[in-house]
């Protein structure tokens, strides 16, 4: 009869385990999609600050920037 109350008891604390790994998920998964759309937002406006700088600069200057690129640094 001990050995079916220890069953049960060990049932008992998984089943509390898991419902504990259960939120624990959930909060993670809430917590990565905040990260990503955070991340996103970032990318985003990164974005468009180098369209604007394209655009301040020009043509010419980003040709010549393409140019430095493709040459090594010589120190």
């Amino acid at each position: 009869m001990s050995n079916f109350k220890a069953v049960a008891e060990k049932i008992k604390s998984l089943e509390n385990e898991r419902r504990n790994l259960v939120l624990e998920i959930e909060e993670l998964k809430k917590l990565a999609d905040s990260k990503a759309k955070a991340l996103e937002s970032e990318v985003s406006m990164l974005r468009e600050e180098v369209r604007s700088l394209r655009m301040i600069l020009g043509p010419s200057e980003n040709l010549e920037e393409a140019d430095l690129k493709k040459k090594p640094l010589r120190r």
